[in-house]
């Protein structure tokens, strides 16, 4: 990754100005920073404050090239990742990769005690079937599969592979603590908005009927049905965040149609 050096300013002024796909702004090659991946060029603040963004939120682990239309789909390395951020925040980084790595690997899962969250080490015996899994941690005993207290199978029968869900519809809507219906982790609820968003998982979801949110960025789940005016927020609060997003929306594309005559190659034939 190419990081910017000092030079004098008279130097710089004999340089050419590099444009930012980000920002749209011309700055000299040394307030840039090319991701060596894809050799795709930004300004160094704009790049910053993008990947900051993306950790603060844990959005992501792979943190992609900023360019939509990158050829390479190109990714920032962990060391270009660590000499553009804070400390703290490259501490979190390693940590939302940790919790990836637990998500994804069959042989290792999270504690579901809420006040633990330990990680435990699954048995080596057909990882489908069933398994007692205790916590080295809290000494907490749970299922594998549906992550629930462990309970034996009678009958060589399994109900929690053959409706996994079950258990975590019977709980009630004013539960203190529930589990997360795509990783099973507890989570506990204080007070506050219905719209949960898992830690371990990254999974939003409505906190009573447990539907899935991750698609409904206006909240209209709270607009009908059960969860009818259950958000928790007023309803100008409602409306003023539904604003907000189409806002947001609206002035991306306002910018890209801005900015698409500057984002044409160089190849193109000058105006007359």
């Amino acid at each position: 990754m190419t990081t910017a050096r000092y030079r004098p300013t008279w130097d710089l002024a004999l340089d050419p100005l590099v444009s930012c796909k980000l920002c749209l702004g011309e700055y000299p090659v040394e307030q840039m920073t090319t991701i060596a991946q894809c050799q795709c060029i930004f300004c160094t603040l704009c790049l910053k404050q993008y990947v900051e963004l993306l950790i603060k939120e844990g959005l992501e682990t792979a943190i992609s090239c900023p360019d939509a239309a990158c050829p390479k789909q190109g990714r920032l390395q962990e060391d270009e990742i660590e000499c553009m951020v804070a400390a703290e925040i490259m501490q979190r980084y390693k940590k939302l990769q940790f919790e990836r790595e637990v998500l994804f690997d069959p042989c290792r899962t999270w504690c579901p005690a809420s006040s633990c969250q330990a990680v435990c080490q699954l048995q080596d015996m057909g990882l489908e079937t069933p398994q007692l899994v205790q916590c080295k941690a809290c000494d907490m005993e749970f299922c594998s599969a549906c992550r629930a207290r462990w309970h034996p199978g009678q009958g060589g029968t399994w109900l929690c592979i053959r409706q996994p869900h079950s258990a975590f519809k019977m709980e009630g809507d004013d539960a203190p603590i529930k589990r997360c219906p795509k990783c099973k982790v507890y989570i506990e609820r204080d007070e506050g908005c219905a719209q949960m968003m898992c830690k371990s998982c990254k999974h939003a979801f409505c906190w009573y009927c447990l539907e899935s949110l991750d698609d409904d960025f206006l909240l209209i789940h709270y607009d009908k049905g059960p969860c009818r005016n259950k958000l928790g927020h007023s309803r100008a609060s409602v409306i003023w965040h539904r604003t907000q997003v189409v806002g947001i929306f609206a002035g991306f594309g306002l910018l890209l149609l801005v900015a698409s005559p500057f984002l044409k190659g160089d190849d193109d034939p000058l105006p007359t």
